[in-house]
């Protein structure tokens, strides 16, 4: 007969939840306090001190009196003296806007791994059939609620540097721009499309409901292609602006809110 596994105990179980929100970069402004991890967790404070007394003594997060525990620094990812000095310089135009309107969300990331491309993204990323991308799929939110489903796929080598947490952090394009990587132009397609399941679940939307579908390519200064692209939008959330003058120019904005435009 086999033994029934042992009931794992309270505070074990709100140091494994804090351990996988961590891990995911949920923290980026410091761990709830006290009490609002005991009603969070409907726990009381000597379970929720004592979990997160086990994360500091692994190094995950600093404790210090009177101020909220924060995140430790992974090894070698220490800030810069001068972070300005240090900084890339801005995206400017359409990939400045979408970089800017993405730090208004808070993010969680849904996947992230190495796979082969697939004849569709080897073209678009003008790879050999089958080479190493990176697939990322993201969720944004605002105060609201879910905004956005995205989807990206870039070659494995530009985003060696960075893993998750930093992805729940800053925007994609952001982390490859600090890495090096020369962002130029970028080629988009909008258009509609249905709520699956899955989409439907994440995004907090009835099964079928109409969404704003986004295909952007983006290339860096040399004209390579360095980020495919693929968003779900809900309509309520997100709007696309654009205007248009008279020789030709294009001026156009994104913007994610938490109220119906």
């Amino acid at each position: 007969m086999t033994p029934a596994p042992l009931p794992i105990s309270k505070y074990h179980q709100v140091y494994l939840v804090l351990l996988e929100q961590l891990r995911e970069g949920r923290f980026a402004q410091g761990l709830p306090g006290e009490l609002d991890l005991v009603r969070q967790f409907g726990v009381g404070r000597v379970t929720v001190r004592r979990a997160l007394e086990q994360l500091a003594q692994e190094g995950l997060i600093v404790r210090e009196a009177g101020r909220r525990s924060q995140p430790a620094a992974p090894p070698g990812k220490e800030a810069p003296a001068d972070v300005h000095a240090a900084a890339a310089p801005p995206l400017k135009g359409l990939l400045g806007n979408i970089v800017n309107a993405a730090k208004g969300t808070s993010v969680k990331v849904l996947e992230w791994r190495v796979i082969d491309a697939s004849a569709d993204i080897a073209q678009a990323l003008q790879l050999a059939e089958g080479a190493k991308v990176r697939k990322a799929i993201r969720r944004r939110s605002t105060g609201a609620g879910p905004v956005s489903l995205i989807t990206t796929y870039v070659p494995e080598a530009l985003v060696r540097g960075f893993g998750r947490a930093e992805l729940a952090h800053q925007p994609m394009l952001q982390l490859m721009q600090e890495a090096g990587l020369q962002p130029g132009r970028a080629a988009q397609t909008v258009s509609a499309r249905q709520a699956d399941a899955g989409v439907a679940a994440e995004l907090q939307v009835p099964m079928g409901a109409a969404l704003l579908w986004v295909r952007r390519l983006v290339y860096d200064t040399q004209d390579r292609p360095v980020q495919l692209l693929h968003g779900l939008y809900r309509p309520d959330r997100y709007e696309y602006r654009m205007d248009v003058s008279q020789v030709g120019a294009v001026d156009a904005r994104i913007a994610a809110s938490e109220v119906m435009f």
